[in-house]
């Protein structure tokens, strides 16, 4: 399954939601607590301004797949405060917000999304893809190093959010988006 990566629109925010809602389900049915509001994570409303402010930005955007959204990622290089330092937020993209539809398990869409993600460092000379995962979610952590991350720490006590086991991975790693057979389009419709 190859999903067609597509830039975001204020009319996916609602998918955008939807996403975040199932999968916060699905974690807390395996006694996750990723996402709640009992485990610091954001409210669904806050979530959503966030994601708002994203999509204004061009930051986001959709995996679709025959022509439904099969997941979501935003990559910009802004990183909650002291997770990151300046210098390392300086030579990276950061990946927010990846969240895959639980119909589309199981076919790589994620990996995709972290492949449009590197191609988005390359185009802009960055030497990194970095991301932080919820502190106690090891299967997430696994996912991730299995999609070829490495972990980097867990960020200090200075760091307040839940979200503090930072992964990177370098952006040279990624096979091009046309050896993966991922079909990335932009805003104008331009294929690379």
């Amino acid at each position: 399954m190859n999903p067609v990566i597509r830039q975001a629109t204020f009319g996916d925010l609602g998918t955008i939601c939807r996403l975040r809602l199932q999968r916060t389900a699905w974690l807390t049915a395996r006694g996750s607590d990723q996402w709640t509001v009992a485990g610091h994570g954001k409210p669904i409303e806050t979530f959503a301004h966030a994601v708002g402010r994203s999509l204004e930005a061009g930051e986001s955007w959709i995996a679709d797949c025959d022509g439904e959204a099969a997941g979501t990622i935003t990559v910009n290089r802004h990183a909650d405060p002291h997770l990151w330092s300046p210098c390392e937020l300086e030579d990276a993209v950061i990946v927010h917000y990846m969240i895959v539809d639980l119909r589309f398990a199981g076919h790589r869409i994620g990996h995709h999304l972290l492949a449009h993600a590197g191609r988005l460092a390359h185009d802009q000379h960055r030497k990194w893809v970095r991301l932080d995962a919820w502190t106690t979610n090891t299967e997430l952590h696994d996912y991730y190093r299995r999609a070829g991350f490495q972990l980097r720490r867990i960020a200090g006590p200075l760091a307040t959010g839940p979200s503090c086991a930072l992964f990177e991975r370098p952006t040279a790693s990624w096979y091009h988006p046309q050896l993966t057979g991922v079909v990335v389009s932009g805003s104008g419709g331009d294929p690379r």
